[in-house]
């Protein structure tokens, strides 16, 4: 999108300021493309986050913004962000057009900078992202700007953006620059489904390698997808980074190649009346070696044979945690006889750089803690996971190894429970523990 102002014009400094009487900028989240995004509240719905962009009123393309975010509030899709408001605004003396949607709790660009996906996130993500395109084109819509900072986790639901959607067969809105994202012909074509198609095989490769495929635009060359690609994955991105739009696959062409095989059904006329001899016979030895396989494991079992396990594999159980226990009636008296546990070593969670930059807000994990007689944590669960996988993860993997003085009944040391609220920030990480039992 090029912008007939500075671009600077969108400021972050704006926290605090209200749009169009309704919407207070609580947050920074960020900006690119002469626009600005902020953190705000929908009115009516108690404290639901909402994050809310503001572009510049006089920018070239303005009105065809405010006709594509029209269209975009009539859409209802699960993975499609939803749009709440839109309108314009002022602040000071700058005009604004301003477009409210969902708050995402993450997004994918903030997350491959600390790993790539792994193949079964990635055949999620794909599911999510080609059941979305999918019913965008069947609206004569085009995303337009799909990659990873436009793909988000609302709810720990994957969803695209939807605030600058284009209508298929008209110009494409570019940013001064175009980038890997823009296919082959957003230069001088008309922008169309298939450029989606382009944008999900560059994704594809920066979601499974951390970066997008390397490729030079002044050439006539096509992307080079890196050998270190999984298949199917390394087939689909190949066959959407064709730089002839018309040889690219469609979206059902990927589809296809996620779902895995299907049964072959039998020849016609190939009935279980008419199994030629040497099948017959195969069969009758197949159930003779399964009734031989029964009988050895029955008597294996009676003799309580041990199960072993191949070289470097271990049996992990999980052990339900020791009830808390309770003092003997009569015993707790008024003098002291039960006293409280205290924590004697906490461990915070060792969150990267990058992670913590992409919180907006706040997230919130709570884990519930089984700690033994001896002060060491037996269990650990979820109470409360939070919005992200990651920092419940960190907040999990902390909690394992936190040391508490024991809880005390009659001057003998009991297990007891403990819950921990994990609050990570830009800022810092605090955690708030409390004693549930004894």
């Amino acid at each position: 999108m090029v912008y007939a102002m500075n671009t600077k014009a969108i400021r972050s400094d704006w926290v605090g300021r209200i749009i169009d009487g309704r919407f207070t900028l609580l947050q920074w989240i960020g900006g690119s493309g002469g626009g600005g995004v902020f953190l705000t509240e929908l009115q009516g719905h108690g404290s639901q986050k909402a994050a809310i962009r503001l572009i510049p009123a006089d920018a070239r393309d303005a009105e065809a913004h405010i006709a594509g975010w029209a269209v975009t509030t009539t859409l209802s899709h699960p993975h499609l962000m939803r749009l709440f408001h839109t309108g314009r605004g002022q602040i000071d003396s700058a005009g604004l057009l301003y477009a409210v949607t969902e708050y995402a709790e993450e997004v994918l660009a903030q997350v491959l900078p600390e790993r790539p996906l792994t193949p079964s996130e990635t055949r999620e993500m794909l599911d999510r992202v080609l059941d979305a395109l999918s019913y965008l084109h069947g609206k004569g819509l085009v995303h337009g700007h799909l990659k990873p900072s436009n793909i988000m986790v609302v709810d720990n639901q994957v969803k695209l953006s939807v605030d600058s959607l284009h209508v298929g067969g008209e110009p494409g809105k570019h940013f001064p620059a175009l980038n890997i994202y823009d296919a082959p012909e957003s230069v001088t074509e008309t922008i169309s489904p298939a450029a989606d198609v382009w944008s999900l095989g560059v994704t594809l490769v920066e979601a499974l390698t951390q970066h997008p495929p390397v490729w030079d635009r002044s050439t006539q060359r096509e992307p080079i997808v890196p050998e270190s690609i999984p298949q199917p994955f390394a087939d689909i991105a190949q066959e959407c980074l064709r730089s002839d739009p018309t040889r690219r696959c469609t979206l059902s062409d990927v589809k296809a190649r996620l779902e895995p095989a299907r049964s072959v059904p039998d020849p016609a006329g190939k009935t279980a009346g008419t199994v030629p001899a040497k099948l017959r016979v195969a069969v009758i030895i197949a159930a003779v070696l399964v009734l031989i396989a029964v009988i050895a494991a029955l008597l294996l079992r009676s003799h309580h044979v041990e199960p072993s396990f191949p070289a470097g594999k271990k049996l992990v159980l999980t052990i339900p945690a020791p009830p808390p226990q309770s003092p003997i009636p009569g015993t707790q008296t008024s003098n002291g006889a039960a006293v409280k546990g205290a924590v004697a070593e906490r461990v915070l969670p060792d969150v990267l750089p990058s992670a913590r930059e992409s919180i907006r807000g706040q997230v919130d994990v709570t884990i519930r803690v089984t700690v033994d007689p001896g002060g060491n944590v037996s269990n650990a669960a979820f109470d409360s996971p939070g919005p992200s996988k990651y920092f419940a993860k960190l907040a999990l993997q902390a909690a394992q190894h936190w040391k508490f003085k024991p809880a005390q009944v009659d001057g003998q040391a009991v297990s007891s429970v403990w819950i921990l609220r994990f609050q990570f920030r830009q800022t810092a990480t605090e955690v708030t523990p409390v004693e549930a039992s004894p």
